[in-house]
Parts: structure tokens; C-alpha cells; sequence
């Protein structure tokens, strides 16, 4: 699916801070960019304050968040009969709830990045606190340490079960974790910079297992059987010593790898999806992460700062996740806006299935790989169950969601009064102005045409008019520019 790195994008150039100019200004399409990329969407007035503020201070903005002890308390009331209960089927709606609400929604975002990385699913679990334990765990390190977040990870109740650890015993060591630490969660499998290289061989694996053996859990919680744990000499990755957990995850950072790997995959989840980025392309990022001693959060810093994440090369390079689609539709409606807690749920549980169809269900990822991304997202089917999603939100018949995301209600508060202002504003919304003439002449000629043609006898006018907008947004959510980031 990758295209291969343009040849002009210098890597200074990249990854400098960008500084808006005449051929490159700071205007609402990269507002939008930004928004899409580091968060779950944005109303109209989140855009227009950003557009106001600059990129620096947009970003400083996103980078810090804001408090909510209001959502804290209800993410703890909602998560508690959630543990008591083992309700693992709950887990997919709880946290959409969270996304939709949250003051905070890029670290919400690099949540569900690290989600993907350490791929846990419930469905060998079986223990919905686990699988609540290791969520809160990667929201507070999701722009924090990786070095503490992979330490951290192997003592993860979840973790420990989805990948055998706490079936590893000495003599019986269990090599599940320890093949997927290095392939999937520190390494990659071929070394960067030599594609014809692996970065560790099956006896680093093996040797490595023996490190993990006699961890299990006690009362949900981590414990150490010394009796059980092989204490003997390892050879890993070219060192030796009597080494434990903690030392595998240091000499797995100590890699030339380790940096690139995980540099190359923020690139894939916000800068592009087309892009095969070069070794020297990524240098600049692996060596600053490597020097930081792996603050991420400092690297995502940078990279929503530079040249080439508001560059072409970036611009709808990525396919929109159901997640992303359908928050994106949500939050651009004002349908999470209302203050009361008791008011402003929207529907989540509902939302949760729907984006099942669609081929993402939180907490539950296909396989330790996690999902697949890009255009795997996209087929015949998906593509008309994105639609009957964006139809079920926006129509306000739907059962399920009702008028909590109304798109004629939004119009109206901003004061569109005909059809011209409507189509401009929900593709301002929407696409930032991002769609050829000859598609917004359509969806002028679509509202003229349906105002001709009249509407049933007992709708009053201003019935049939939402009922047009309604139908207009439903049309500017189905269009492809919107299904991609």
C-alpha cells in the first residue's frame, strides 16, 4: 500500500518547526489537518479559536489539555460496575464515551496509538478490570516514557495473560512475550537501515523467554516466584548475564532499532499511510527520541510542529479509522457539547456496534498485530455501513441516537440562511472548503432541486427545510474526501 518516499523531501527541511508563509499559510485546511491527526475532529469554533491562535499556540494547546474532575469522576463510575461485573462487552462504549468527552483529546488519541501497538484483546482475557488496568496504563504514559511504558507493559495484568507470561516457568519458559516484545513492541523484525538484516534471531527469543519465567498473578495483581524464575546465564541480542524482565527491556531499547521502530510507526499514524519513509528520513526523529532517553510525548511535539506534517505530502494521506469517522461526525456536530452528565450521553453502546460493522471494536483488536489500517478500513461493504452510520447520526429518526447530533440545529445557530451559506458552512465543517467546484455546485443544485420539488402536506416549512440540510449533510459526510484524514 505504500508509495515510495519522494524524492524532494529533505529531512532538515522536515523536521523543522513550521512557520507559516505565502506559499504556505496558516489557514483552516491545516487547522483541520491538525484536528483530524491529533484529535477526534472539531467543532467550528474550536477551528476558528485555532485559526486565531497560531500553530505554536494550537498546539500547545492540544499538547496540554485541560482538567476534568467532572470526567474523571464519571470515567470512575462508569469503569467500577464495569470491574465488579466483568461486563467486557461495556469496554468498547465506555471508552468511546471517554473520547467523545474528554478536555484532553490528544493524549485520548496516543491512547488508542499505544492500544494498537500493545495489542490486548479481551477476548482471550476474559477480565474486563485487566483490560481496564492496562487502558489507564497507556493513557499515563501515552506521552510519557516508553521506556517506563514497555517496562510497565510486561507486568501488565492484561499483558501477562494475552501473551502466557504467567504460564512461564523455569524450564518451561513460555515464549509468546518475549517473541512479541522484540517483533512487535520495541524492534520490528529487519533492521532499518539493512532490509536484508533481522534485528534478533530465535535463539535471542528463546534466551530471552528464560528472563520472564516465574512471574503469575496473585489477586489480580503481579507476582515474583523466585523458586520458579531461571536465574541461569542468557546471551541476548549479543549480551550475557544472569538477566531478568527488566534487563530484556533495556537491552531492547540499547538497539539501533528500537528508535526507528518506534518513530516509523508515529510517522504512519500521523504524518502518512503512503509514505514508505527512508531510513534518512526518520534519522533526525529516531536520534532526538534515542537522546531524550524516549520521551514520547516530547516526539510527538515535534512532529505536530514540523514542516512535513503540514505539507502535502501529509494532507489526506491517511484512510480515516471507524473511530476517527465517527467521532469526527459526533464532535463536528456538537452532539457531545451539552454540560449535564445526565444529558449529554449520546448513545455510545449503539455507536460501539455500529463501528463493530465497520471493523474496529475497542479492546477487542484482531489479532496481536493489532489492526491492519490504512485501506484495509475501506471495501464495498464498510464504505455503505459508513453510510448508514452517517445517515443514522444526522437524520435525528434514528432510535439509537435520536437529535443529539443534529446537523439542521447547527445550521440554524449559525445562522445559515439559504442553501448557498448551508453547503459552505458544512463543508467548511466538515472538509475545511476541501472539494472540487463541480462537487459543490452539486450540492447547491441538490438543495435547489429539492426545494422545487416541494414536500408532503402535513410538514410545516421549516420541517422540510431541516429535513434538506439534514440530507445535504448526510451527503457531504458520504463524500470520499471525508474518509480520509
Amino acid at each position: 500500500m505504500f508509495d515510495t518516499q519522494p524524492k524532494n523531501i529533505d529531512p532538515h527541511w522536515a523536521w523543522q518547526r513550521y512557520r507559516p508563509g505565502g506559499d504556505s499559510p496558516w489557514d483552516l485546511r491545516k487547522v483541520g489537518h491538525l484536528y483530524r491527526r491529533a484529535t477526534f475532529g472539531a467543532t467550528m469554533e474550536e477551528l476558528e479559536h485555532a485559526l486565531q491562535l497560531g500553530p505554536d499556540r494550537a498546539v500547545d494547546q492540544l499538547l496540554e489539555g485541560r482538567p476534568d474532575p467532572e470526567g474523571e469522576e464519571v470515567w470512575g463510575m462508569v469503569t467500577r460496575g464495569i470491574r465488579q461485573f466483568n461486563t467486557g462487552e461495556q469496554l468498547p462504549a465506555a471508552w468511546l464515551y471517554r473520547m467523545l468527552y474528554t478536555t484532553h483529546p490528544l493524549r485520548e488519541k496516543m491512547t488508542l496509538f499505544w492500544h494498537n501497538h500493545f495489542a490486548t484483546s479481551n477476548r482471550k482475557v476474559q477480565n474486563a478490570g485487566y483490560m481496564l488496568g492496562q487502558n489507564e496504563l497507556l493513557r499515563r504514559h501515552a506521552l510519557g516514557s516508553f521506556r517506563t511504558l514497555l517496562g510497565d507493559m510486561s507486568q501488565d495484568p492484561a499483558m501477562m495473560v494475552w501473551l502466557d507470561i504467567i504460564q512461564s516457568r523455569r524450564g518451561q519458559p513460555n515464549e509468546n512475550y518475549a517473541r512479541e516484545l522484540m517483533e512487535l513492541f520495541s524492534l520490528g523484525i529487519r533492521n532499518p537501515r539493512h532490509a536484508d538484516q533481522r534485528n534478533y534471531t530465535e535463539q535471542d527469543i528463546r534466551e530471552a523467554a528464560r528472563a520472564f519465567t516465574g512471574w503469575t498473578l496473585e489477586s489480580g495483581r503481579p507476582f515474583f516466584h523466585a523458586d520458579q524464575h531461571d536465574d541461569g546465564d542468557k546471551n541476548v541480542l549479543g549480551q550475557r548475564g544472569r538477566f531478568g524482565s527488566t534487563d530484556i527491556v533495556r537491552i531492547c531499547l540499547e538497539q539501533d532499532a528500537s528508535a526507528y521502530f518506534i518513530v516509523g510507526k508515529l510517522f504512519r499514524f500521523l504524518v502518512s499511510e503512503t509514505i514508505r519513509p527512508a531510513p534518512e528520513l526518520l534519522e533526525p526523529l529516531a536520534r532526538g527520541f534515542r537522546e531524550s532517553d524516549f520521551n514520547f510525548g516530547a516526539l510527538v511535539d515535534k512532529v505536530l510542529r514540523s514542516n512535513l506534517f503540514f505539507s502535502a505530502h501529509a494532507y489526506r494521506t491517511r484512510v480515516k479509522t471507524p473511530v476517527d469517522f465517527a467521532l469526527g461526525i459526533v464532535r463536528g456536530l456538537e452532539g457531545h457539547l451539552p454540560g449535564a452528565v445526565s444529558q449529554r450521553r449520546l448513545g455510545t453502546t449503539d455507536l460501539a456496534i455500529a463501528m463493530e460493522g465497520l471493523g474496529q471494536r475497542l479492546f477487542y483488536p484482531p489479532s496481536v498485530a493489532g489492526w491492519d489500517m490504512g485501506r484495509a478500513w475501506l471495501n464495498s461493504q464498510t464504505f455503505l455501513l459508513r453510510q448508514n452510520l452517517a445517515l443514522a447520526l444526522t437524520s435525528t429518526t434514528d432510535d439509537r441516537f435520536g437529535r443529539r447530533a443534529d446537523p439542521a440545529a447547527l445550521v440554524r445557530r449559525h445562522d445559515c440562511r439559504n442553501g448557498t451559506d448551508q453547503v459552505d458552512f458544512l463543508v467548511r465543517l466538515f472538509l475545511q472548503g476541501d472539494v472540487a467546484d463541480a462537487t459543490r455546485r452539486r450540492l447547491v443544485e441538490y438543495l435547489q432541486t429539492a426545494s422545487a420539488q416541494g414536500y408532503p402536506f402535513f410538514w410545516a416549512p421549516e420541517e422540510a427545510a431541516d429535513h434538506r440540510i439534514r440530507a445535504l449533510c448526510h451527503l457531504v459526510l458520504c463524500l470520499p474526501e471525508f474518509q480520509l484524514d
